[in-house]
């Protein structure tokens, strides 16, 4: 049963145009993801899937491998189904292509959840958030899970709600009652190839969250813990960060 990883990457983008393209200690952002997801020691193959030969070239220049899928995909997810109806892999993981600081413990983890649990549809991670900027920021996904581990619910705004506070945004205490959404996704093979083909649903559509419509069409969604946080590239201010990180000038 083998591992696919795709690496959705486009080059428009409202809030970031060319981001994928952006600069980063001097390499491209895909570079970066590219290079840390063929890390993981559980993958068999790792696909860049762009519908910009810029991205493809610059992959292709590192060394990497990319593939240009159609124009009109609507998604990343779209994009990684596309990969997968031309590969035999049982499970794909779907890495957005803006998290350069993605660990390969995290691909591995997902994975080898998947390989051993074949009856769940998806997988994905979390991780406590305890950054206060963070939690009033729309880029960074909250998400909120049942007593087995299973998602209820994932949004761009702080959850839960903490009535004994008056709404307040406790994120201080020890443990934090948030968790962070980490932008990696694992799906059953059936499930992605079937995934383009759902209906968009309206909780979907007003978070701008695809994940919802597995949720709103009944598929249940693992959140794993993980111990390693990492920053998604949404704007030039998050380039400058992550640079940062990187060169030991900020802490996490």
């Amino acid at each position: 049963m083998s591992v696919l990883v795709v690496i959705p990457a486009r080059y428009g983008s409202v809030r970031f145009p060319g981001k994928p393209l952006a600069l980063l200690q001097g390499k491209p952002v895909i570079q970066h993801v590219y290079e840390r997801a063929v890390q993981a020691a559980r993958m068999d193959d790792v696909v860049v899937a762009t519908d910009d030969e810029r991205i493809r070239d610059a992959v292709q220049r590192a060394g990497g491998k990319a593939v240009m899928t159609s124009p009109d995909a609507r998604s990343g997810t779209e994009r990684a189904a596309e990969v997968a109806q031309t590969h035999a892999a049982q499970v794909i993981l779907n890495v957005q292509g803006d998290e350069p600081l993605i660990h390969p413990e995290q691909l591995d983890q997902v994975a080898e959840f998947l390989l051993a649990h074949r009856a769940i549809p998806m997988a994905t991670l979390m991780t406590r958030l305890t950054r206060r900027e963070e939690l009033a920021n729309p880029n960074v996904v909250k998400v909120v899970v049942d007593q087995d581990g299973y998602a209820l619910y994932f949004s761009r705004s702080p959850i839960p709600f903490i009535k004994s506070e008056g709404g307040g945004s406790r994120v201080e205490g020890h443990p934090s009652p948030y968790w962070k959404h980490i932008g990696l996704y694992g799906y059953q093979r059936q499930l992605l190839l079937r995934f383009p083909h759902l209906e968009p649903t309206p909780l979907e559509q007003l978070e701008q969250l695809e994940q919802l419509r597995a949720l709103e069409h009944g598929y249940q969604i693992r959140v794993l813990e993980t111990a390693h946080d990492t920053i998604g590239v949404d704007t030039p201010d998050d380039l400058q960060r992550v640079e940062a990180l990187l060169t030991g000038n900020v802490s996490p």
